[in-house]
């Protein structure tokens, strides 16, 4: 697989294995910028997505690009109401995700309002906490079921591909990610008060926090049977690092150090921490990439002096 990062000037395409492809860059080494292309060079990134080989991309929080077969990539619509902040592949198109806790739709070409989720139980009870609106932040896909994640109100559910909506988490858990688990019915969220873990589907959670140096998570990921999350002391991401535990049970997070520094500056951000089976990645505000290849048990700065990174994804070669 490939590591696409997305930065204000592209996104660059990291292969994991390395300038020779022999597992890596020798010991105690770092390339100062990565092996292969960068796509769509010198716009700024700011979410990315992959589907199948399908490649998907927010360009300043306003356009969406998507990959074509041959590699290059074409601008597939222009929202100009919102701030785009996220989308999820669709058949036919995308759902997409933006300021004031709207959701869109794009269908061939067109983008329409889900109107569906402008009424939302409990929609007029959302907040933020500095007294702005609220943002859709993230979107998942299970089997039987569509999450949104509203910045703060919760994570919204559909069972109907968005034709309704309905609220699951108490709003008050402060979701900054909602990520669909392995396993049917296991949904996964980083919030402000650790990890929000739901094994029905969302009518009921729990919240797991021991390990963690301080509960405020702003990512989450699965790399085989292990969950990844970060954590910090807060918005401002002081102290912040990234922990992993079993999947199943209730474990206690450990550190992720070996290969790490011991704190980062700042916050591993929603959309910046990825994983694939063994595989998982994330990427930071100080523009470095590190890959464990283990469930998160050991790690390897592979790029540094990149722009900051917006947003990480791995892609089938």
């Amino acid at each position: 697989m490939s590591i696409l990062a997305g930065t204000a000037e592209g996104i660059h395409e990291i292969d994991p294995a390395g300038p020779t492809g022999s597992g890596g860059p020798p010991s105690g080494t770092t390339p100062a910028r990565p092996v292969g292309p960068v796509h769509l060079p010198g716009l700024p990134i700011t979410f990315l997505a992959v589907a199948v080989r399908e490649r998907w991309a927010i360009v300043d929080r306003r356009e969406i690009w998507r990959s074509q077969t041959d590699g290059s990539w074409i601008r597939a619509a222009v929202v100009g109401d919102h701030r785009v902040n996220c989308l999820l592949p669709s058949p036919g198109g995308a759902l997409i995700g933006t300021s004031e806790a709207y959701l869109l739709r794009l269908d061939d070409g067109t983008v329409q309002p889900v109107k569906a989720f402008e009424h939302v139980r409990g929609r007029g009870e959302w907040y933020t906490p500095w007294g702005g609106p609220p943002d859709t932040r993230s979107l998942s896909r299970e089997q039987e079921a569509i999450y949104a994640n509203v910045h703060v109100g919760g994570i919204v559910r559909s069972r109907d591909e968005g034709t309704t909506w309905e609220p699951t988490i108490d709003i008050h858990a402060d979701v900054h990610q909602v990520l669909s688990g392995p396993d049917r019915g296991m949904v996964l969220a980083a919030s402000a008060d650790g990890l929000c873990l739901s094994m029905d589907g969302g009518d009921s959670w729990r919240f797991d926090r021991e390990g963690l140096h301080a509960s405020y998570s702003r990512a989450v990921a699965v790399s085989g049977n292990t969950v990844l999350v970060s954590a910090s002391t807060g918005p401002r991401g002081k102290q912040s690092a990234v922990y992993r535990r079993p999947l199943a049970g209730d474990g206690r997070f450990e550190k992720c150090s070996q290969g790490l520094p011991d704190w980062f500056d700042d916050n591993v951000n929603t959309h910046c921490l990825v994983a694939a089976e063994e595989m998982s990645a994330f990427g930071t505000a100080s523009g470095s990439v590190f890959l464990s290849t283990d469930r998160g048990g050991t790690w390897m700065e592979i790029v540094s002096g990149l722009p900051a990174i917006e947003a990480l994804a791995l892609a089938a070669n």
